[in-house]
């Protein structure tokens, strides 16, 4: 799901594209700040994911204990 969710959000950017995005990146930030860019956003990726989680266990949860939901 997740990989879909990438190709479809880069629609038709073939390589050629994405090797110029790259270098851009490269030439603006440096070599030594990229890793830190990457350990950035996967941890901002896992704090939304866990939020995520979160939110779908308590609506879950809730479903549950709600006692109109029960069929009787």
């Amino acid at each position: 799901m997740c990989l879909t969710t990438v190709f479809l959000f880069l629609g038709d950017l073939g390589l050629g594209e994405m090797m110029v995005v790259m270098t851009a990146f490269l030439l603006l930030f440096g070599a030594d700040k990229i890793p830190g860019f990457a350990r950035s956003m996967g941890r901002g990726i896992r704090e939304f994911k866990d939020a995520t989680n979160e939110i779908k266990h308590e609506l879950e949860q809730s479903i549950k204990d709600d006692p109109k939901s029960k069929k009787d």
